[in-house]
Order: structure tokens, then C-alpha cells, then sequence
């Protein structure tokens, strides 16, 4: 399924369980909020997106603890958890989907070299679910493979309500 089909899916399924969704993205810089307002009519039922590149963006919009990025790191679980539950409580939307990872060329290390993605879903009043991805290819690839991914995510998690 291409982009747009997982796009034209999660619309579906928004909009028959009357959710709205926002995204708080770092390393994939807005491009998973860009997908779902490509199609016509995803006022009905796309919120807002958060990107949220720096740190310090992370806490003034989202209310990241700055103590997780000293003991944890930006890219790491307690981080995507704070920004998609961040981005549920200050929106109007009930799902959301968070992103942050080392997308490349630099910035990688050891116990997290480039490729490796932390997302988040978090649906209000249900609970946030997390997984780690380590994505191959270049900046570009590793970014698309993480917007396919967010996409997943999403459908994953209105397909298992009763909203």
C-alpha cells in the first residue's frame, strides 16, 4: 500500500469513529502531516501538526520534560511517549502519532546509529503504544520509511477502538 492509499484508509477510518488526529514530528520535519492534508477534505478530520525539531520545542510545545532528554535522549520511548501524549493535550485531537529519530547522514552513535526512529501512538483515554524502528538507506529513505510507518501506526490504532 502506497502513501496515499494508507492516507485515503486512515481517513476512512477517522471519519466513521469521529477522531481527530494531530502529529508531533521531529525527524521527519512535518512530512507525515503533509500526507494526510494532501487529501482533499482532511479538515474533517486532521487537528494539527507539531513539528518539533529542537529540544527546546519539544518542551515549549508539547510539554517534554527536559529531564527525559538529559536521562534519555531525544530519540528514545519517554520522549515520542511525552510528545504524542503532548500533542493530544494541547490539541483538540483524540489520536496522535509521534516521531524522533536520526535520520543521517550524522548524528549517530553506537546505541543509536542513523536509521533508528522512536514513534509513538497515543488515542485519549485508551493508552500509548511505542515501537522502535532501524531503518536503511539515506536521510531521504529513512524519513519516507518512517512516514509509511506513522501512517501504520494510526491504523492500526483506530482499527482496535470501538470509539
Amino acid at each position: 500500500m502506497n502513501t496515499q492509499q494508507l492516507v485515503q484508509t486512515l481517513a476512512q477510518l477517522a471519519q466513521d469513529k469521529h477522531i481527530c488526529i494531530a502529529t508531533a514530528e521531529s525527524c521527519t520535519g512535518g512530512w507525515i502531516a503533509q500526507e494526510m492534508t494532501a487529501l482533499a477534505g482532511s479538515s474533517d478530520w486532521f487537528e494539527c501538526g507539531f513539528v518539533t525539531y529542537s529540544n527546546e520545542a519539544k518542551t515549549h510545545m508539547l510539554g517534554v520534560s527536559e529531564a527525559l532528554f538529559i536521562s534519555d535522549g531525544a530519540v528514545s520511548e519517554p520522549v515520542v511517549v511525552a510528545m504524542a501524549e503532548g500533542a493530544v493535550a494541547n490539541s483538540r485531537a483524540l489520536l496522535s502519532v509521534s516521531v524522533s529519530g536520526v535520520a543521517g547522514p550524522g548524528g549517530g552513535t553506537p546505541l543509536k546509529p542513523v536509521g533508528t526512529v522512536w514513534m509513538a501512538w497515543h488515542l485519549k483515554g485508551v493508552g500509548t503504544e511505542t515501537c522502535c524502528f532501524q531503518f536503511a538507506g539515506d536521510r531521504q529513505a529513512v524519513r519516507q520509511q518512517a512516514v509509511v510507518e506513522a501512517l501504520k501506526g494510526l491504523i492500526k490504532q483506530l482499527n482496535k477502538t470501538t470509539v
